[in-house]
């Protein structure tokens, strides 16, 4: 059975997609879902000032539709040959990147529709993964880490922004209601946050926030730090 689940977007339980009409209404329904979204963004641009250099290489990783791959890109056009390259395994969203970025053909920007674990990178100075490491699964989770750190230069960033889990039922309970609270004042209604919920079921498999910092030491940062927290959303800063 189909349920829709607000801004345009239709879905089945435990079936959530990034594709088809997903992709075309991404934007809108991701800025309103996700708490300090567009300020996330704002963030991690000026985060880039002490990573990005002339001839850097940055990757976005889950770019969905490059919207911050290209304000990257923008926010550092005054470093020379630095490049940015936005990955997606979803086609569409990558059809939707390259269509932004006809309009900005001035800019270092290229976009792979590809799993990021097949894809050959380049040694990079700053790997950005914006709400999408949740979205892998958990038995692959930490091999992905562990690529993304060894492909970073020594005083790289990684920024790992996620949804998380609470640390105990208790919290869980209570990040849950915030949550909810949240959605409906940005207007959806309580069939699409039910409908929503049951199509993540299976899909979103978020960690906490120590299981998330327990990986990214795992794959060898030992220099990390929380720069963004609103209820169940967090951004850390992993520096090699």
């Amino acid at each position: 059975m189909n349920d829709t689940v607000g801004d345009g977007i239709v879905t089945q339980r435990g079936n959530w997609k990034f594709s088809g009409e997903t992709a075309a209404n991404f934007d809108d329904h991701v800025s309103k879902s996700v708490p300090l979204y567009n300020e996330g963004h704002h963030l991690i641009c000026d985060m880039s000032d002490f990573f990005v250099k002339p001839d850097s290489v940055t990757y976005e990783v889950g770019c969905s539709t490059g919207s911050l791959t290209m304000k990257l890109a923008q926010h550092n056009e005054n470093k020379p040959n630095a490049r940015f390259i936005g990955v997606d395994i979803e086609p569409d969203m990558i059809d939707a990147a390259n269509q932004k970025a006809l309009a900005q053909n001035d800019l270092n920007i290229s976009f792979i529709s590809d799993d990021m674990m097949n894809v050959d990178m380049e040694m990079a100075d700053m790997i950005v993964c914006y709400y999408t490491v949740q979205f892998i699964r958990p038995s692959i989770r930490q091999d992905l880490i562990n690529k993304l750190y060894q492909r970073l230069n020594w005083g790289g960033a990684l920024l790992l922004f996620e949804k998380v889990r609470g640390a105990d039922g208790r919290f869980q309970d209570i990040l849950s209601a915030l949550y909810t609270d949240y959605k409906l004042r940005a207007g959806y209604s309580a069939d699409d946050i039910v409908a929503k919920s049951r199509s993540l079921k299976g899909v979103l498999e978020p960690f906490s926030s120590q299981a998330n910092i327990d990986m990214l030491k795992r794959a060898g940062f030992s220099d990390i730090n929380t720069v963004l927290k609103y209820v169940c959303f967090e951004g850390f800063l992993a520096i090699k």
